[in-house]
């Protein structure tokens, strides 16, 4: 009985951490294309921070969508 119950708590920590960094990785993605929207010259080192930030976050989010965690509304 009670490592059904800690199964379920270890998995909701793990799925909290998840979405902490999912979010924080959309941010950081954000964050990337508003400066290369903002930079005037063509710099390819913003570009690839930025397709790095995009990569990084589209792959987290594959990962919860087969891991089936629930996005809250919240972003």
């Amino acid at each position: 009985m009670f490592r059904l119950f800690r199964k379920h708590s270890v998995r909701q920590e793990f799925d909290d951490r998840f979405m902490e960094l999912l979010q924080e990785l959309k941010e950081e993605w954000e964050q990337a294309r508003e400066l290369e929207e903002l930079v005037r010259d063509y710099d390819e080192h913003v570009i690839a921070k930025r397709k790095i930030a995009e990569s990084k976050y589209f792959y987290m989010f594959k990962e919860a969508r087969e891991r089936n965690i629930r996005l809250n509304r919240r972003f």
